[in-house]
Formats: structure tokens, sequence, C-alpha cells
């Protein structure tokens, strides 16, 4: 009889493959339901508007049923809800290696239900390596992004009962050959989290973290502050809310005293504005860049996530920290162009050219033996 802990199917491909240049940890795989609502719909449903908090399963099928009545119309979308795999490092692996073409790959678990075959399916077909993805017995974590009319999102996740990895699954296998391990913060995955922090820096491996969102960080401050203080993290991510949320309470919280913050324990830091652009730090260097102007937001899911994208790209690259900002500027700018936290073949084609424009490197097919 097959294990629970991790079952063999034949959809997820452990093949011999290239070792991963980054490797991104998403504990539990989650499959995005997202839809353009009314904001009268967020604003009853439980949380802040633009937040992202955890709901029960019951919860999560109450507000996908009511959801259906609170649809906007829109021409952009043949389905008025589309379903992908989702989570903030699933979104930053997936630009990473369908967009850059950095070979990219995930560590985490999925179920074996009919949300998990979806997640599998659409990470493999973007050319994610999924050798370090188990699948488990039982269900897959899922989410709902609500988008208003001007493109902010909500979120709502159901991880309670889902399939996860646990921090005693992790080996150094997982993490071998890779130059980047890409992170969320999260208090439900703390364990893990760090667990894979340490076996990341006994193979050398650079640590990227992702601030995830201001409730995590006002709720959960004191363990986020420990990690960022450790040493441990090389890079740091934060939006504007979460960036003036990390040093709330203090004389100056604004993002640039966050970023100042950040790039005292971090080798690098950058802190996303939304339509003001970004501010990045690296040492004594400093530089702040505008938004792609003509990227008009139909959604903002995924911009931080995708922003990443373009960053690391830069830093494996070994580009400026100038055009490590730029490169996010255009990789988050393109993913706001339709719905979910996935680019769009047209939308990459679309950052294509902005690149091209800017004077910036395009991506080329590239082995790890090359970066």
């Amino acid at each position: 009889m097959v294990a629970d802990k991790q079952l063999s199917l034949d959809i997820v491909n452990r093949k011999e493959e290239p070792a991963p240049v980054i490797m991104g940890l998403q504990p539990a795989a989650l499959v995005d339901h997202v839809a353009r609502v009314d904001c009268s719909f967020i604003d009853r449903i439980p949380g802040d508007r633009g937040g992202s908090i955890p709901v029960s399963y019951d919860e999560l099928e109450h507000i996908l049923n009511e959801m259906k009545t609170h649809i906007l119309p829109t021409t952009e979308d043949a389905s008025p809800v589309r379903t992908m795999a989702g989570g903030s490092v699933a979104n930053t692996i997936r630009g990473l290696a369908s967009g850059f073409r950095v070979p990219s790959g995930i560590i985490g678990a999925c179920g074996d239900d009919e949300q998990g075959r979806l997640f599998v399916r659409n990470m493999s077909s973007r050319e994610v390596n999924l050798s370090r993805l188990r699948m488990k017995k039982g269900p897959t974590a899922q989410c709902v992004c609500l988008v208003d009319a001007l493109g902010n999102r909500t979120m709502r996740p159901c991880l309670s009962c889902a399939v996860n990895i646990q921090a005693d699954e992790l080996t150094r296998d997982d993490f071998k050959g890779a130059k980047w391990l890409i992170l969320r913060y999260s208090i439900i995955n703390l364990e893990v989290t760090l667990a894979a922090i340490r076996i990341a820096k006994q193979e050398q491996v650079l640590v990227s973290l992702d601030l995830a969102s201001f409730e995590m960080v006002r709720d959960f401050k004191a363990p986020l502050m420990e990690m960022l203080k450790s040493g441990d993290i090389d890079m740091c991510f934060a939006n504007e809310d979460e960036a003036t949320e990390l040093l709330r309470g203090e004389r100056d919280c604004s993002p640039e005293a966050a970023l100042d913050f950040l790039a005292r324990h971090c080798r690098w830091a950058a802190v996303t504005l939304g339509s003001n652009g970004s501010i990045a730090k690296h040492g004594n260097e400093m530089v702040r860049v505008p938004a792609i102007g003509e990227a008009k937001a139909v959604d903002a899911t995924g911009a931080g996530d995708l922003f990443a994208s373009g960053f690391i790209y830069g830093l494996v690259r070994g580009l400026s920290l100038e055009d490590c900002c730029r490169l996010g500027s255009c990789s988050g700018g393109c993913v706001i162009k339709s719905l979910g936290g996935e680019v769009t073949p047209e939308n990459w084609q679309w950052m294509y050219k902005q690149m091209q424009n800017k004077g910036l490197p395009l991506p080329v097919p590239t082995s790890p033996q090359r970066l």
C-alpha cells in the first residue's frame, strides 16, 4: 500500500533534470479562483479590503457561490472566473521559468485531488521543475482572489485542511545546485520556513523573503523581526503597506525608512510603491525607479510576485541595482494587464518590448551552468 506521506504519481515529474537555479518553497500548493466583483460584495466578507486572511473551507465555498451574482462585466476574459495555480512563491517561480527562462522549481506538497492535478498541469506546462513537489492524500489549498473595478485585490485563502510539506521532510537534495531560495513569510509555515533557511545556508544558497501581507507583518512581527535580524535573509521584498507596518510605532515608518531598516539586515532590499514605482537598496547604494506608465491595471494580483521575478532575474544575470528594479517594473507591469497572477503569452511579449526599449537583456533559454 502506498504511504500517505508521499505518493508517487505519474503526473508529478521526477525524472533526472538539471538542478534548478532558483527554488521556491511553497509548503502547500495553492489554486487561485480569480474574479472581478463589485466592492459591496468585498465589504460584506470578513476581514479588511485589500488584505489576505485565512478562511475555513465552508467560508471559501460560501464566497465562491455568492460571488457569482456580483461579477463585474468584462470583455477581456472569456470566463468570469479564472482558475490557475497560485500562491506568491508559485507566481514568482512560474514567472522566472516561463517568462525569464531561468531553470526554476518548487519545493512543497499538493493533494491527490483535481485541484492538485490542476496545479501540476499548470506549473509543468510553464516549464517549472516539479521533481521536488510531493503529492499526498488529501485536499489542495485554494484561495479566492476578489478584484474590484480599480484592479485592487482582496484574498481569502483556505489552508487549514490542505496537505503541506513538513520541516522534517526537507533534505539537502531539495536545495542542491540552486543559487536562490524564494520564500514568503507566514506564521502558519514558520517551522518549515526556518528549516528551509537552515538547509539553504548549509548549501550556500541565497535566500529571498517576501513579507506577504500587512496583516502578517502586523500580527506576527516578533518572529519576522527575529528572522530579518538573523542575517540569513539575503534579499527582502515588501510593498508599501507591509513596509509601513514593519516600522509602525517608530518615529519614521515611511517606506524609505523601512527600506533602510531592511538593507541594514539584508544584502538587498526592495519596496514596491504601486503606481509610484519602486525603491531598492544594496549597501550604500539606493535607487528609485518609476513604474511603467503604459501598464493599465486590470488586476493587481501577482504584481509584487512578478516584480520579484524580474528583480531576481536581474541579480542572477549580475545586473545593476537600477536595472534589477527596471526589470521588476517590466514584469510587475505585465501581469497586471490581465486577470490573475499568471502572465499571458501576449503580455510576456509586451514585457519583452518594454525591456528592449529600455536596453535590458532579453531572456534566452539558459542552462544552470551558464548562470
